[in-house]
């Protein structure tokens, strides 16, 4: 059931980047919202392993977690940046080219959110869509959660081990009544920012501890 979620919410990001259109009407206008199931996704997936792990052993190992997460993601990560390179060098005028460059480079510290955002890059601009790295904001977004995800569960554990999905829900509530207050007033950091997706993540991260 997660993998044909994943399908479509994948899916639609491609088919709303693609601009397809059928009898004057464009497919999936709304396709980015993907992004969204897949942040539910992977929270609900990262919390199962993790609380799996501390509630059937009473320890968790860093070690193990990030070097997962490393053999997942990197290999992918560096078949699309090669695969793009080549592409980018032979078809993109100088200042993309310069643009794409400048996205490889954050992206492969996990800080491509923060480059797009300080750059101004407004997510779904034509100027922007050419960019064949501008999707791996998400990929940061996710990465800077697994990084201080872990922690905060393994301290709640430590502490407050029977109020864990009370601190969830309190941490869901924030993100969100900031990510509503913030888009009409910051559109741009609550669109590529951690502190406002993280209840998306967190919806997951509840889903799993339920």
């Amino acid at each position: 059931e997660v993998d044909g979620l994943r399908t479509i919410a994948v899916s639609s990001v491609i088919i709303y980047h693609a601009h397809l259109v059928i009898d004057g009407t464009r497919l999936f206008p709304g396709g980015f919202l993907g992004v969204d199931v897949f942040f539910v996704i992977s929270g609900y997936l990262i919390t199962s392993l993790i609380l799996k792990e501390i509630f059937l052993t009473n320890t968790f190992s860093f070690t193990n977690f990030y070097e997962r997460r490393i053999r997942r993601i990197i290999p992918p990560y560096l078949f699309v940046l090669f695969l793009s390179l080549p592409v980018a060098w032979s078809y993109l005028p100088a200042e993309y080219l310069l643009k794409f460059s400048n996205a490889a480079i954050s992206s492969i510290f996990f800080i491509s959110n923060f480059y797009f955002f300080f750059t101004e890059n407004i997510y779904g601009d034509i100027a922007n869509s050419i960019n064949p790295l501008i999707h791996m904001w998400s990929l940061s977004v996710e990465e800077q959660y697994y990084i201080f995800f872990p922690i905060l569960t393994i301290i709640l554990f430590k502490i407050q081990k029977n109020r864990i999905l009370f601190f969830l829900v309190i941490i869901f509530l924030i993100s969100f009544f900031l990510s509503n207050y913030l888009s009409k007033h910051h559109p741009s950091s609550t669109f590529y920012l951690l502190h406002t997706r993280s209840w998306e993540l967190f919806a997951g991260s509840i889903l799993a501890y339920v």
